[in-house]
């Protein structure tokens, strides 16, 4: 059946790309092979808001069939990344070849570190349809970008939260002054190098909780004696999908190896279970960050779908 492809038009789009990640996830047996909804989500409210990625007008394009219904959807996240949102039952080299083309034209951009423009796109290993269509388009795979996808059956038990003495695990307040804390834990957690008078709380956080899927009682800290808020996992259910995805989740340096954030994963899959939740999942880790891969290994099992990067640059070099 013949598709027509478009860029993003206006926040119609938005809603049915939403329904659509949700059909897509659920006809893959909740397996990762696309985005869920909370990471568009939280692209969107975050990636976009905060860190300056784009626009959806400019980094989202629609494949659909006559009837209007979405059945591809490419997207960036970041600068020169491209991510492939295809139905399963939809999916062929014609079309990811095709995709694949817009991504090299639309997606694209200059690296700061090599100042060469090119496109990385991520698959999974075990797709030999898009890696093999990846390496014969000339991309290389880079084995240092990966991301393990974890998943976990809320029907299996679940260990109660080990919480250190002094310190207790709750949900965000809806105060200004946690807030506060919430943004300079996110801070300290992923920029532990910078001095501590780069940190600037404006609204980022903010924006975060303006995010459809976004809920104050799945949004855990752990705080210290002190008051300071030093470990978060902020959790969001899809109760359409029964399913839980964590972003972010992260502990201050001086925090660390206390069991923190693996007592907060554990109170969040707790909560969303008795929610109606059927599974819990989260990305990240792998050889690009062995640390928080320890971590999820240890609440989800050491089982994890891997997901990798390539690359193609487009000025003809190697």
């Amino acid at each position: 059946m013949r598709l027509s492809a478009r860029p993003y038009r206006d926040e119609e789009d938005y809603w049915a790309i939403r329904q659509f990640l949700r059909e897509v996830y659920l006809l893959n047996n909740r397996m990762e092979h696309s985005w869920q909804v909370a990471r568009l989500d939280w692209w969107r409210w975050y990636g976009i808001m905060n860190l300056g990625h784009g626009t959806l007008e400019t980094g989202v394009f629609l494949w659909e069939l006559q009837s209007g219904q979405p059945v591809a959807v490419l997207n960036r996240e970041g600068l020169g990344q491209a991510f492939l949102q295809v139905d399963p039952r939809r999916r062929s080299e014609d079309l990811e070849g095709e995709m694949l083309s817009v991504a090299e034209s639309h997606l694209s951009a200059l690296s700061p570190s090599s100042g060469r423009r090119g496109i990385a796109v991520y698959a999974r290993d075990t797709d030999g349809l898009r890696t093999g269509l990846l390496e014969r388009r000339g991309y290389t795979r880079l084995p240092d970008w990966q991301e393990i996808q974890h998943s976990r059956d809320l029907a299996e038990p679940l260990p109660a939260p080990s919480v250190p003495r002094g310190y207790i695990l709750r949900p965000m307040h809806a105060d200004h002054e946690d807030l506060r804390r919430r943004s300079r834990a996110g801070w300290r957690a992923f920029h532990a190098d910078e001095p501590s008078e780069n940190f600037e709380p404006g609204g980022w956080y903010a924006n975060v909780q303006r995010a459809p899927l976004y809920r104050r009682d799945l949004d855990l800290v752990a705080e210290a004696p002190s008051g300071e808020i030093v470990a978060f996992a902020t959790l969001w259910y899809d109760d359409v999908t029964r399913s839980g995805y964590f972003e972010p989740v992260g502990c201050v340096p001086e925090h660390r190896k206390r069991g923190l954030a693996k007592a907060l994963l554990l109170e969040g899959m707790r909560r969303i279970r008795d929610m109606g939740a059927l599974v819990a999942t989260v990305g990240g880790g792998g050889v690009s960050n062995p640390e928080a891969e320890d971590l999820y290994a240890s609440v989800f099992g050491k089982e994890g779908a891997s997901c990798t990067a390539w690359v193609k640059y487009l000025d003809g070099g190697a």
